[in-house]
């Protein structure tokens, strides 16, 4: 049975999608709420313990992503995604009711578990069930929406919301979509397409050996280290994007409505990203997305007048966050199927670690008083950095995997 023919096909993109969605709603939800939490002293917290809160979050994540990402390949994505959402669900609305800040950073880490391991299951499992239909980067980047569409949403209830009812309600609202979400991936959500071969013969062991195979360990180093500084991009943005525009002179409700442009462009750029690349390739468009970006990025540091600032940071988050995600699509187009959720899970772990120096980066400017315009000058070299990465993918990158390669052309697979 092909991945075309797949039971149940249907329901893999939207229940996916929801799914990354909520991941990106916990992507934003903390950058919303610093800035009243610092001012309003709760827990007595400084830029300093903000900080360390964020990133304890970003451990649990990248201890999810290293552990599910692997283990998945043996019990399924299925079963892997069902648990994620459920997890950080659970811990986002205990998040409303903690006491202090040793127990919500407690939270924030379990609830990291489950996020961790949530992106690379979703997008292994889009990408598989959508390999051979001639459009697998675009079924990525569209299942990939979801992570800016949550966080858009974040952005909008945290204009909404928290004036009014308090930062808690942030936290209640962003866990109350996995009352439904949880019982149809239950009932509809269906299990990889990878061929039942592939499946069966797979091992942990097995699974990572295939990572520093031959040719392969060069392809994977240079993978790590450019998710590694494409999600500094993503996470330090969205954690401190708010809190640099106040330091910058705007007010919070202007702040808030920049995070939300830069998710929209996000959106945007994702779903052009993915056509670009199935167009001329997945090694031309990763690269020519990072360029632009440090090109952007650089741009923010100038002050600009308010409709000149809104098409700036669109098009930063149109470029800056689309790249990632080509960084994903591009890594499960690059292992065999029996290491290709180990090999995502793998890339986006060591990207987590980048997740937690894009916050470190932004507090540690914050503390220093210098956060803009340096900030904007930091990512831009990061971004550059990034492109450095892809450029660095060798041939062995190229090779063909299920009939097609990561460039996005048919490959003769007559002797696979």
């Amino acid at each position: 049975m092909t991945s075309l023919e797949a039971p149940g096909r249907g329901w893999v993109l939207p229940l996916c999608w929801s799914a990354v969605l909520l991941d990106g709603f916990d992507l934003v939800v903390l950058g919303t709420v610093l800035p009243v939490l610092l001012r309003g002293n709760v827990w007595g917290l400084t830029p300093a313990t903000a900080t360390l809160v964020s990133t304890i979050g970003l451990v649990g994540m990248t201890i999810g992503a290293l552990v599910l990402g692997t283990v998945t390949e043996v019990l399924g994505r299925r079963r892997a995604m069902i648990v994620s959402v459920t997890v950080f669900s659970v811990c986002t609305l205990l998040c409303a009711v903690a006491p202090s800040a040793l127990l919500f950073g407690a939270l924030r880490f379990i609830a990291g578990l489950g996020l961790g391991g949530c992106l690379p299951t979703a997008i292994t499992l889009v990408s598989e069930h959508y390999a051979r239909t001639g459009r697998p980067s675009t079924a990525t980047t569209t299942v990939m929406t979801g992570y800016h569409v949550g966080a858009m949403a974040t952005a909008l209830l945290g204009i909404a919301l928290i004036e009014p009812l308090g930062w808690q309600a942030m936290f209640v609202v962003g866990a109350v979509p996995a009352l439904a979400l949880v019982p149809l991936m239950i009932k509809h959500l269906p299990d990889s397409a990878t061929p039942v071969e592939h499946r069966a013969g797979s091992s942990i062991k097995q699974a990572l050996a295939t990572l520093f195979k031959g040719r392969m360990v060069a392809v994977t180093i240079a993978f790590w280290v450019t998710s590694f500084m494409g999600l500094i991009l993503v996470y330090g943005l969205n954690t401190w994007l708010p809190e640099i525009m106040r330091q910058a002179g705007y007010p919070l409700g202007a702040a808030l409505g920049l995070l939300l442009t830069l998710n929209f462009g996000g959106v945007v750029g994702l779903l052009v990203a993915g056509m670009v690349a199935d167009r001329i390739g997945m090694k031309p468009a990763t690269l020519g997305w990072f360029v632009v970006a440090a090109v952007l990025l650089a741009v923010l540091s100038v002050k600009m007048p308010g409709f000149a600032l809104y098409i700036a940071v669109f098009l930063s988050g149109a470029f800056v966050f689309s790249a990632q995600v080509l960084v994903y699509a591009y890594t499960t187009r690059a292992y065999p199927p029996e290491a290709r959720a180990t090999g995502l899970g793998w890339t986006a772990g060591i990207g987590r670690i980048g997740a937690i120096c894009g916050p470190l980066l932004g507090g540690v400017l914050l503390t220093a008083g210098i956060v803009y315009p340096w900030g904007f000058y930091a990512f831009a070299v990061v971004a550059a950095l990034a492109a450095v990465g892809v450029g660095a993918l060798n041939a062995a990158s190229q090779l063909p995997v299920d009939g097609v390669s990561p460039t996005g052309a048919k490959a003769d697979t007559s002797n696979h």
